[in-house]
C-alpha cells in the first residue's frame, strides 16, 4: 500500500534501476506517517561513509503523538539496505549524470519502506516530450468517452 510518491521524480528524471530501502524511524515519524503527514517532493538521497540517507523527505509531527519530544520534520533518514547494493550504487552514482532518487514511501507487512531509484536527469526537450504524450493520451481518452456516449 503506497503512503506518497514522488510524481515530479518521474517527470525530471529517466529511471534506469529501481531498489527498495528500509527507513530508520522515530516513532512520532512513523505515527505521523500513518496519519498521511508526509511529502517525498524535495527529497534526495545521499551516500556518506558507505552509507544512504534519506534528506529533504519531510514528515510533519502530529500534535498530540508528539507532545515529549522535539519533531524536526526535515530530519536526516538513514535508509537501511545491503552492502553490496550500496558500492554498486557508489559506483554508478560516480558516472556522470546520475543520482538517487526516492519514488514513493510504502507498508511492506509492518514495515514503512522507500523506493530508491537510480535516475538520470532529463533535458528540456525529453520534459516536453514527456507533456507531449501526457497531452496525446488525455486527448485519445477524452474521444473514446465522447464516442461511447
Amino acid at each position: 500500500m503506497s503512503i506518497a510518491e514522488n510524481r515530479r521524480a518521474r517527470f525530471e528524471y529517466h529511471i534506469e534501476e529501481r531498489f527498495e530501502a528500509g527507513l530508520v524511524l522515530e516513532g512520532w515519524e512513523v505515527k505521523a506517517i500513518r496519519a498521511g503527514q508526509v511529502q517525498l517532493t524535495d527529497g534526495y538521497v545521499m551516500i556518506k561513509n558507505g552509507e544512504l540517507f534519506l534528506i529533504g523527505c519531510r514528515i510533519n509531527p502530529l500534535g498530540s503523538a508528539s507532545t515529549h519530544v522535539s519533531p524536526i520534520a526535515d530530519r536526516t533518514k538513514k535508509l537501511l539496505i545491503k552492502k553490496d547494493e550500496i558500492r554498486r550504487l557508489v559506483g554508478k552514482t560516480e558516472q556522470k549524470g546520475f543520482t538517487l532518487v526516492p519514488l514513493n514511501l510504502h507498508y511492506k507487512g509492518s514495515h514503512v519502506k522507500v523506493d530508491v531509484a537510480l535516475a538520470k536527469g532529463k533535458d528540456k526537450a525529453d520534459k516536453r516530450d514527456t507533456i507531449k504524450d501526457r497531452e496525446g493520451k488525455r486527448e485519445v481518452e477524452r474521444a473514446m468517452k465522447e464516442r461511447a456516449k
